[in-house]
């Protein structure tokens, strides 16, 4: 097991992605952290006493990344849903076995997603936590984000019954009493969907979150689910903040893109969720056309990888490939990239911190956190030569190239390892959160789940059983 560290470090001698405002790329420079703060970036610096030394040379270092939508309370289930589309994941979760989850099974799959993301360079995760079908649940997804000496954000969510019923109960209030409070490293937002029932049964979460002074992050744009009748039913009532994320993006009109925009949210984007799953091309073609602020996400292990390196070339393959098919259609070739490599680093970094509203996250600058992520692996062949930085992360990069990672100052993983964890045990608890699974559902349906039948008299496209709303952008409208 690696042991921790104490006080200062410094990383001597990488190549510094600063991802500053002047966009600063720094080779053979030093990162000295002190506390929870960068203190100073520069070649060969003087250091105290005492201070920790990591080589970086031949490595590059960079900010910690930031992941703006990930149900890790799904990561005990990793890989499950391999082939599932959109609705055969509505339909296992939100209709069918997504209520058998305990808060201990709840804590097994936080601890491993948490983990999971925290080994990849991944510094920051909100947690889109909406399995939350009791409080009890919720503090154990609590429990185990601070467990994991990262920094997440709590998105409480409970797709089991309607946002104003469980936002609207005293025991949600306790709860954020309780929990909730100001700890730099946990922190809050309210995570629901808006059907675009003209009722607006979504209005009273809306109001609790103003009430409490939280962000509300919603799936908006997924195909035949959410679209632009709840974009119009949050902008007309005043919800549409520059705090709201917008999770997803795809599948709306320009109408929707321009409020978004106007009202200043900015959109999650999980590129290799909306290619696979279907909730619409990934949107960051259209984003980048209304201006529309861009972070990146992974959405959940039960499908797809728990690191952003594969979401930037993801999205990087998706929205070239739509700029060079728009071109082929009219006759015309692309001879210039539009998205730059730079640009999904960017995303992936201070995207996110924008996103959650954190400038001191997202950037390494002196008087910032020290959330901070190196890239080297001198055992493998791929990690040079090192010519094109940007390009090298969005590209070549891979989890098993973090070789470093600080979480406001602290070390969390050196030379490749996670710094203190017990993995075995995390191992238990996720083998017997997985065998109580497969014992509720039966031998059977734990086989057939990997391809789940989609019952006929299910509404489908709108998966949230508090309202029997369709219109006609569902199918069954």
């Amino acid at each position: 097991m690696t042991q921790s560290t104490e006080g200062p470090v410094v990383l001597r001698g990488g190549t510094v992605l600063t991802l500053d405002d002047a966009r600063r790329v720094l080779p053979g420079e030093d990162v000295l952290v002190q506390g929870d703060r960068i203190t100073a970036i520069g070649p060969a610096l003087d250091v105290p006493p005492g201070t920790t030394e990591i080589d970086a040379s031949g490595g590059l270092v960079m900010p910690g990344m930031i992941d703006t939508h990930r149900h890790l309370w799904q990561t005990a289930m990793r890989g499950y849903s391999a082939d599932w589309t959109l609705t055969q994941y509505f339909v296992w979760y939100y209709l069918e076995w997504g209520k058998v989850f305990r808060p201990e099974d709840i804590y097994a799959g936080n601890l491993l997603g948490a983990l999971e993301a925290l080994e990849a360079g991944v510094t920051t995760t909100v947690d889109w936590s909406h399995g939350l079908q009791t409080t009890q649940h919720a503090d154990a997804a609590a429990d185990a984000l601070q467990a994991v000496p990262g920094r997440f954000v709590l998105a409480y969510g409970n797709i089991q019954d309607s946002p104003a019923t469980w936002t609207g109960t005293p025991e949600f209030r306790d709860f954020v009493s309780r929990r909730i409070t100001g700890d730099d490293l946990l922190g809050f937002q309210l995570a629901f969907d808006v059907t675009g029932d003209p009722a607006f049964p979504e209005k009273p979460a809306f109001e609790v979150a103003r009430e409490l002074g939280v962000p509300v992050t919603t799936h908006a744009g997924v195909w035949g689910a959410t679209g632009d009748d709840g974009i119009r039913l949050m902008h007309d009532h005043g919800f549409m903040t520059p705090e709201t994320i917008y999770v997803h993006g795809a599948s709306l009109s320009a109408d929707s893109y321009h409020r978004i925009a106007a009202t200043g949210g900015s959109v999650s984007v999980s590129t290799e969720s909306e290619q696979s799953a279907g909730q619409g091309y990934p949107p960051t073609w259209a984003l980048r056309k209304y201006g529309i602020p861009v972070s990146l996400s992974m959405d959940t292990s039960v499908w797809w990888s728990g690191d952003l390196f594969s979401a930037m070339r993801a999205t990087l393959g998706a929205d070239r490939s739509r700029e060079h098919l728009e071109a082929h259609a009219e006759g015309e070739t692309v001879t210039h990239a539009a998205l730059r490599a730079e640009q999904v680093v960017e995303w992936a970094t201070r995207g996110g911190a924008a996103a959650l509203g954190r400038t001191d996250l997202g950037r390494l600058e002196v008087g910032k956190k020290a959330d901070v992520v190196l890239l080297k692996n001198d055992a493998s062949p791929a990690s040079f030569p090192l010519l094109n930085p940007y390009g090298h992360v969005a590209f070549q990069a891979q989890r098993g190239d973090v070789h470093t990672v600080l979480v406001n100052g602290r070390v969390v993983k050196r030379d490749g390892r996670l710094v203190g964890v017990d993995l075995p045990a995390v191992r238990r608890r996720v083998e017997e959160t997985v065998d109580h699974l497969r014992a509720q559902l039966g031998e059977e349906a734990w086989r057939q789940g990997m391809n789940p039948d989609v019952p006929e008299t299910k509404i489908l496209d709108n998966p949230y059983t508090y309202t029997d709303y369709q219109s006609d952008t569902t199918h069954g409208g």
